[in-house]
């Protein structure tokens, strides 16, 4: 443990932990799209900016991929940091002003809304769902596709391989805006306009889990498919 400070506070934190981790144990509301705990940190929306002091000068950091480091000092009120967050949300709201999402972290942050005429769930490339797919799952079926030399695309967008995903429903799970659309119905599950043949509980009968995510595990674990046939209700 180390000691740092947030907002004049002296505060204990665990060296090698994030300071977004440290403002949000304090309850200050620090809204975020990019980030889950559970996931590494990708700085992308900058909706957690806060002014950190380096080398005897304040800077504008996000707190999300900032590690704790010994008497690292943070201000998260400090006007640089308030006009940073807006500006991160101003910039979002610009491009989605229908995403319900965007508008309500923009409205938390002072961006002056209007009523969303037709809600829509676009994509915000937060990056929640490849950083799932690659890096918990370990699948590698959702990645960033950028414009360069060569490629027609025209703007950043997340590319699906069809081949490579197993239908676990992580992505959709973490989306925050709903752009990821997953729909369970019987025997059958559709993610990303691919459907996927669901297995059968051997207890209960009831549908859990896409076969394909099944043989995944079943592959990567060792544990024969026939153990892994049953629900986490009947475990």
């Amino acid at each position: 443990m180390v000691n740092i400070t947030i907002d004049g506070k002296n505060v204990q934190a665990r060296e090698g932990s994030n300071v977004l981790q440290e403002i949000r144990n304090l309850r200050i509301d620090m809204p975020t799209l990019c980030y889950h705990e559970e996931l590494v940190p990708f700085g992308a929306c900058r909706l957690c900016t806060v002014e950190v002091k380096a080398n005897g000068k304040w800077k504008l950091a996000t707190s999300c991929d900032l590690p704790v480091s010994k008497n690292l000092e943070v201000r998260t009120a400090s006007e640089k940091a308030i006009e940073a967050r807006k500006l991160a949300a101003q910039l979002l709201y610009y491009r989605y002003p229908n995403t319900v999402a965007v508008c309500e972290i923009a409205g938390k942050l002072g961006v002056k809304t209007k009523p969303i005429t037709e809600e829509v769930h676009d994509c915000v490339l937060c990056g929640l769902c490849v950083r799932a797919c690659r890096d918990v799952v370990g699948v590698r079926a959702l990645s960033f596709r950028d414009p360069g030399l060569g490629r027609e695309v025209e703007e950043t967008k997340i590319e699906f391989s069809a081949d490579k995903c197993i239908g676990c429903g992580s992505c959709a799970y973490l989306c925050p805006t709903g752009y990821v659309e997953m729909d369970d119905k019987d025997d059958k599950r559709v993610i990303w306009y691919k459907g996927f043949d669901m297995a059968v509980c051997d207890v209960c009968g009831r549908y859990f889990a896409p076969e394909d995510q099944l043989k995944f595990i079943s592959k990567k674990t060792g544990v024969p498919l026939k153990e892994l046939a049953i629900c986490m209700n009947c475990r």
